[in-house]
This record gives C-alpha cells, sequence and structure tokens, in this order.
C-alpha cells in the first residue's frame, strides 16, 4: 500500500472522493499521481455519458457525462480557469493579476470561461459516438493532468504560496517523468493512430497557457495548472470528435 499513497493523496486533493489517511499525507509523493487521478475521473465522465446516451441520445448523455466529472472534482479545475480568465484578462499589472487570482469571488470573464469549456467538453464528447466515449474521456482527463504535471516540471512559480506552489516545489524529477511516459503509453494504447492528434492537442493547450502566464505573470500558479488542464482537455475532445 505505501507504492499507492501518493495516489490516494492525489485522489484526494484532486476530486470530491473521500480518502482517509493512515498516515500524514505527503505532497511529494501524490503530483505524479496527477494522470493516473485523470484516469479514474475520465472513467466516471465516460462511463456515465455512455450509460446514459444508450437510454437518451449522446447530447444528453454528454452532458450529464461532464456534470458527472464536475461534481466529482468539484469543479476544481474550473475554478482554475475562470480565476486566471479574470486576472489575465481583467488586470492591468503583475501585481493586480496576482491580487485576482486570490479572490475568491468570479467576474464576468471567470463565469464566461466557465461556461464556454463546459459547453465545448459538452458538444465535443456528444459528437463521439457512444461505444467511444469511455475510452475519449479517460485519454482527455489523463493527458490533461499530464500537460499541467508537464508544466509543473518545466515552469518557473509566479509566487511561492499556495497548494499549487507547494506541490510543484515539492515535485520528483524522476517520478515525474515516468509518470509522464506511462501516461502517454496509456492514451496510445487505447486509441491508437488518433494518440497522435490528443497529444498534439495537449501540447498546444498546455503550451498556450504556459506562454500566457509567463507573459501575465510570470510564471504559474495552482490556477494556471487548471486552466492547463481545462484548455487541453476541451482541445483532446474537439480533436476526438473528428473521428
Amino acid at each position: 500500500m505505501k507504492l499507492f499513497r501518493g495516489f490516494f493523496v492525489a485522489l484526494s486533493f484532486l476530486t470530491r472522493i473521500p480518502v482517509r489517511h493512515k498516515h500524514e499525507p505527503s505532497i511529494g509523493l501524490a503530483a505524479p499521481w496527477f494522470p493516473i487521478v485523470g484516469v479514474v475521473v475520465g472513467a466516471i465522465v465516460g462511463g456515465v455519458a455512455w450509460g446514459v446516451s444508450n437510454l437518451t441520445t449522446p447530447l444528453v448523455g454528454a452532458a450529464v457525462g461532464v456534470l458527472v466529472g464536475v461534481v466529482v472534482t468539484g469543479a476544481f479545475h474550473e475554478d482554475g480557469l475562470a480565476d486566471i480568465a479574470d486576472a489575465f484578462v481583467g488586470g492591468w499589472s503583475t501585481e493586480d493579476r496576482l491580487r485576482i487570482l486570490k479572490d475568491p469571488l468570479h467576474g464576468s470573464y471567470g463565469v464566461a470561461a466557465m461556461c464556454g469549456s463546459i459547453l465545448l467538453r459538452v458538444c465535443a464528447l456528444s459528437a463521439i459516438t457512444p461505444q467511444q466515449m469511455f475510452t475519449a474521456a479517460i485519454a482527455a482527463h489523463c493527458l490533461a493532468r499530464a500537460g499541467a504535471l508537464a508544466l509543473m516540471l518545466t515552469t518557473s512559480l509566479a509566487r511561492h504560496e499556495g497548494l499549487g506552489s507547494d506541490y510543484v516545489k515539492s515535485l520528483r524529477r524522476l517520478p515525474t517523468i515516468i509518470s509522464l511516459v506511462v501516461s502517454l503509453f496509456l492514451v496510445v494504447f487505447i486509441l491508437g493512430l488518433w494518440s497522435v492528434a490528443v497529444v498534439g492537442a495537449t501540447i498546444v493547450g498546455a503550451a498556450t497557457i504556459r506562454w500566457w502566464s509567463i507573459k501575465k505573470i510570470g510564471g504559474i500558479t495552482g490556477d494556471v495548472l487548471g486552466a492547463a488542464e481545462q484548455v487541453s482537455e476541451t482541445l483532446i475532445l474537439i480533436a476526438l470528435s473528428a473521428q
């Protein structure tokens, strides 16, 4: 069980699934497990979407599946996307943007970003056949979190406080690289040639958010990682809807 301790810490951090820890949670062990938590969330989303689609329509199934994912994660990543939309679009200076990122309330830009993300994911997932919804959701959630994990490995912090910074500062390089490789092989196994498209979508999503965050605040924060997950997940599902 010691081997999987980091997984349960990551599960409790990224989702609302109740997890009891017998020992003090180790932040350093958790981050490499983020993509595997994505597999769990994706399986829930894809399973619900597939099941409801068989009872009603793909659009209803996709909507229910995506919203179940929001509930399971507690809108964790959506909150990050909304925060950077408010800060990066509405802030006038680096200090102002960092201040907005700390504000728990969302403005018009943030609400629009969250609604747009959910709408695009529902539309894209509904365009995928019910038989493929399960694997599509797993790939999207796994790779999107792998993209955020890659940002943690390659990008400096904009500020050295908060949960996101704690995870970045305690990140261990070798387990993180192994996690990224395992995630890549998993997606190649379940998607075959389409893995090229989804990996490309992940790189575009994560790289875009990385560039934007460096330009606006000089680095990444926990909110930036959430936004990277959301943008990558959306782009992956859009790419898969072209099948």
